[in-house]
């Protein structure tokens, strides 16, 4: 596929890099691809730079959104589509809170960064996301193992699209080697888990911007 959904092999997004970064970016893509498991490379602000076919065979069920496609920015993603808990299973409690937390440490190593500024003022649009990240944020982080709101070796639920899958979990695993990690990116794939017994897929419905309520808003 391209960097989105429903093109060739993985390409990566244009930056700008010197020639050999590029290079690197090329070859790495083909790697990419070669994995069966959707697998996805992020810069610092979960823009998405390349992702493989099967990244876009996971989410090829969500309808479009003008700024919260996953082959966009998977961030946006999973905080503003309205299509995000049909893949992402427990979408509140399992995948929001914990990005919720990554893009706090994001926004202190980068708070003057535009991209994530946006992405603040979306949040700020939405009062129960408003006030599960300033008051409700701090609190789950201390109440949760480490584990739950790790990026690397979390195991979240997933419901995929192909039935051969259904409802089902992936580990989160980091698999950024050096080189990647020094152009500020970060490669995350999500490798699938058989489960032992069976699941009833359940119907989810479609929610509209202000869906977070997983935590409540809490007095200081």
């Amino acid at each position: 596929m391209a960097y989105q959904a429903g093109g060739e092999r993985s390409v990566p997004r244009p930056v700008l890099e010197r020639p050999e970064a590029q290079a690197y970016l090329r070859d790495y893509a083909a790697l990419v691809e070669a994995v069966p498991f959707p697998s996805v490379v992020l810069d610092h602000r979960w823009d998405v730079v390349l992702a493989n076919t099967a990244f876009a065979s996971l989410f090829r069920g969500v309808g479009p959104h003008p700024t919260a496609m996953p082959g966009d920015n998977f961030l946006r993603f999973v905080l503003f589509h309205p299509d995000a808990s049909t893949v992402l299973g427990e979408h509140e409690s399992r995948w929001c809170l914990p990005m919720l937390a990554h893009f706090a440490a994001a926004v202190e190593r980068h708070g003057h960064d535009h991209g994530l500024q946006a992405i603040r003022r979306d949040i700020a649009q939405d009062p129960i996301m408003e006030a599960a990240y300033r008051q409700g944020l701090p609190h789950w982080i201390r109440a949760v193992d480490e584990q739950v709101v790790a990026r690397d070796g979390a195991v979240r639920p997933l419901l995929h699209p192909d039935p051969r899958w259904g409802a089902t979990e992936c580990r989160v695993v980091d698999e950024t080697p050096r080189t990647l990690e020094e152009m500020g990116y970060t490669r995350l794939t999500l490798v699938l888990r058989e489960l032992r017994r069976e699941r009833p897929r359940t119907r989810v419905a479609r929610r509209g911007a202000g869906h977070l309520r997983v935590v409540p808003a809490t007095e200081d």
